[in-house]
């Protein structure tokens, strides 16, 4: 589709055919987006804030849950450490077990 100066009626759909294209791939990336349903979203202030409240909640237990997980994982490797007698590191790493089992049992702070 060239432009063609000689005859303006096809121009003119030419132009209206590209028009309607672009405005079809506008809609269609519109709707990939999904703005009106953002935008709902923000129209609705206590949506949007039951909504970020939640999505705190699963943060912050996902966190929380992480967290324990590698701090298990940290201690079993601690104490088959332990087990494998290393001189130097042994004895640091035996007293630091020490102080979380005791932590663990006590369920407060430990001050030395």
């Amino acid at each position: 589709m060239r432009f063609n100066p000689d005859k303006p009626e096809d121009n003119s759909s030419q132009i209206i055919k590209k028009l309607m294209d672009k405005v079809d791939e506008l809609a269609v990336n519109m709707e990939k987006m999904r703005l009106a349903e953002y935008m709902e979203l923000l129209e609705n202030p206590r949506r949007l804030l039951w909504l970020n409240f939640l999505i705190g909640l699963a943060r912050g237990f996902g966190t929380a849950i992480g967290f324990t997980m590698l701090a298990a994982l940290v201690l079993y490797f601690l104490q088959q450490m332990i087990v494998l007698n290393i001189p130097v590191i042994g004895s640091f790493i035996a007293d630091i077990v020490a102080i979380v089992q005791a932590q663990l049992k006590v369920g407060g702070f430990i001050y030395y």
